[in-house]
C-alpha cells in the first residue's frame, strides 16, 4: 500500500475500536489541563487481531520504506514497546527500547537490549503529540552512540508545537495516520458533524486556544 492507502486504512481502524475517540460536545482534559475534542489509546489496537495485524503490517512497511538501512528497532516505554518488538519480528531485526528513566537496581539500564556504538535505529512510537517524549527517546540513544535515523509512529496529531519539536532536533517522524485524516473520515461516517471541522482543525493548530470549544457549539 501507498502512504495515502496506510493513512485511511489506520484512521478508519483507530476508529472502529475507539482507540481514536471523538468527543468534541464533552472535551476530554488531558494531563496538562488541555480541553480536546479527541481521544487516543492506540494500546487498544493490540486487543484486535484485524487491527493489530493492519498496524504491525504498515509500521513494518513504513520502516522498509522510509529507512531501509534501519539495523534495530527501538521501541518507547512503555506504549511502544509491543509494536517494535511484532514489527521487528515481521522485518527479522533485532529490537530494543528506552525506558522512561534508569532503573534504580540491577544494571541501572536506561536502554533495555543489545546496541552498538554506530548502529542505526529507528524509534517506534504510539502517539506524537509535543514530541517531547519521543525525542528524550532520541537523545537518550544518541547519546549512548546510536545513529537515529527516524521515527515510525501509529498517530500524530499534527501539532505546530510537535512539528516544529521535531525539526528543530532534526529528527523525521513518518506516521501511519494523522488527527486530519482521522477527523475527515469520522465526518464521512457520520460520527461527527462535517460543520465542526473548522472548530476541531482550529484545536489542532492551538490547543491552548479554548476558543474551538464555542466555535463548535455555533
Amino acid at each position: 500500500m501507498n502512504k495515502e492507502e496506510i493513512k485511511t486504512l489506520i484512521a478508519k481502524d483507530l476508529l472502529s475500536i475507539k482507540a481514536v475517540f471523538l468527543r468534541p460536545e464533552e472535551p476530554f482534559t488531558w494531563a496538562s489541563g488541555i480541553h480536546s475534542p479527541i481521544y487516543c489509546d492506540n494500546r487498544l489496537t493490540l486487543s484486535d487481531v484485524k487491527v493489530r495485524n493492519d498496524v504491525e503490517n504498515a509500521l513494518a512497511e513504513t520502516v522498509k520504506r522510509e529507512f531501509p538501512e534501519a539495523e534495530i528497532l527501538m521501541g518507547t516505554s512503555t506504549a511502544g514497546i509491543a509494536h517494535a518488538a511484532i514489527s521487528a519480528h515481521l522485518l527479522s531485526l533485532p529490537m530494543g527500547y528506552v525506558r522512561s528513566s534508569s532503573k534504580d537496581h540491577g544494571r541501572k539500564n536506561q536502554i533495555e537490549g543489545s546496541i552498538h556504538s554506530g548502529e542505526k535505529a529507528v524509534v517506534i512510537e504510539d502517539l506524537i503529540s509535543t514530541g517531547k517524549s519521543v525525542l528524550e527517546v532520541v537523545d537518550v540513544l544518541r547519546e549512548a552512540g546510536v545513529e537515529v535515523l527516524g521515527i515510525v509512529s501509529i498517530y500524530t496529531y499534527g501539532m505546530k508545537k510537535g512539528l516544529e519539536a521535531l525539526e528543530a532536533d532534526h529528527v523525521k517522524n513518518v506516521s501511519l495516520t494523522d488527527f486530519d485524516t482521522t477527523i475527515t473520515i469520522a465526518a464521512e461516517e457520520g460520527r461527527i458533524n462535517k460543520d465542526s471541522l473548522e472548530a476541531l482543525f482550529a484545536f489542532r493548530d492551538n490547543p491552548s486556544d479554548e476558543s474551538w470549544i464555542e466555535r463548535y457549539k455555533k
